[in-house]
Order: C-alpha cells, then structure tokens, then sequence
C-alpha cells in the first residue's frame, strides 16, 4: 500500500537556484506580480515606482539596487533580506564576478 509523502520541500535560495536556473529580482518581481493576478500598475502603485520603472526591471533592462531589493520585500510582505541577496547576485553577474553572497537578517 503507498504512503503520502508528507515530508514537504525545503527551499532555500541556493536550491531554487539549483533546481530552477539563477534567480533575479526581474523574475521575482514578475513571477510575484502573475501569481498575485495583479496588473503591472497596481503592483507599480504598491512598490512606489511607476510602472515603466516596474517594467523596465521585470525585463532586465535595469538593476534593482539592494536597498530597493529590501523595500520591495517589505512592501510585499516577503523577507526583505532574500530580495537584498538576489540583488546583490544580481550585481556580481552583471560584473561577470564568479563570487557567492549570503545576507542573514
């Protein structure tokens, strides 16, 4: 007779990494934003930016800086040091620098 396993998956940041590519504050943002069901400028209006500003970072044409990382964490209710963490890895790839970062909080 099979068992349900109960056991449920532990994420962290390394392992979302792992098992689904390197993250980014672009997919965070817009990954949160379709899973929320919410427009582009409702989400813009929730973080304080406009939503040229929400779009141009969504895409990765801007970098989203730590401290905006956190902001947007905070706004949206999640822990504001896993945004400053992909923010910062954000950083380091986009200066092709082959470092690790970790942020405790």
């Amino acid at each position: 007779m099979p068992t349900k396993n109960t056991k449920k998956p532990i994420y962290g940041l390394n392992a979302l990494e792992r098992d689904y590519g390197a993250l980014s504050v672009a997919k965070m943002l817009s990954s949160y934003r379709l899973g929320e069901e919410i427009t582009a400028t409702a989400m813009a209006k929730n973080l304080g930016i406009s939503p040229q500003l929400l779009c141009d970072f969504e895409k990765g044409r801007r970098i989203v800086s730590p401290g905006r990382a956190y902001e947007f964490g905070r706004k949206l209710g999640m822990l504001p040091q896993h945004w400053v963490e992909v923010a910062l890895r954000d950083l380091l790839r986009s200066e092709k620098l082959d470092l690790k970062v970790s942020v405790a909080g």
